[in-house]
């Protein structure tokens, strides 16, 4: 049987507009409770570090062009 959950070893992590709001650990890592959980903004940008664990996402599509 496989395990779709992923670990929190990954250190760089691409996320979709599905994924907002974004916060680390999500809920897909196997240690989703091993640090407290931080919301990342990465909507400006498209990338954020997390700063718990080191993990980097990056926003596919990259940054949003404009503000609704």
């Amino acid at each position: 049987m496989q395990n779709h959950a992923t670990d929190n070893k990954q250190r760089q992590i691409e996320v979709t507009a599905d994924d907002l709001p974004l916060h680390c650990p999500m809920p897909s890592m196997l240690l989703w409770n091993s640090h407290p959980r931080v919301f990342l903004p990465i909507e400006d940008t498209g990338e954020a570090l997390c700063p718990y664990c080191g993990t980097r996402y990056t926003l596919r599509g990259g940054a949003a062009g404009g503000h609704h």
